[in-house]
């Protein structure tokens, strides 16, 4: 007997929505994933109009923000990490944001 060894689905997003507390992507498959939104500072900073404008990529495996330049895989979320991007990089984007702003 043979047995054909196949590669698991990868999960795909259908939708995505940004609460003040938390990120919830909706997968093609029907299963909800949520993360603490403090875990991505960009989207925590961000205005809820920013947050809610989102962009899905890469025919579903991964989401961005165009206003926030944030690019979120739907591996990385299942998987539960966070975001690595370094405490300077968020302090120098977070000026940059208020320097356009002024």
């Amino acid at each position: 007997m043979t047995t054909l060894a196949t590669e698991p689905a990868i999960p795909l997003a259908r939708s995505v929505s940004v609460t003040d507390e938390r990120l919830t992507v909706e997968l093609q498959d029907g299963r909800s994933i949520t993360a603490p939104i403090v875990w991505y500072p960009r989207l925590l900073h961000g205005t809820p109009q920013e947050r809610n404008h989102w962009e899905i990529i890469a025919g579903g495996e991964g989401i961005h923000w165009p206003e926030l330049n944030e690019d979120l895989s739907v591996a990385s979320i299942l998987e539960g990490r966070s975001s690595r991007e370094s405490p300077r990089s968020i302090k120098k984007w977070l000026e940059e944001r208020a320097a356009k702003s002024a």
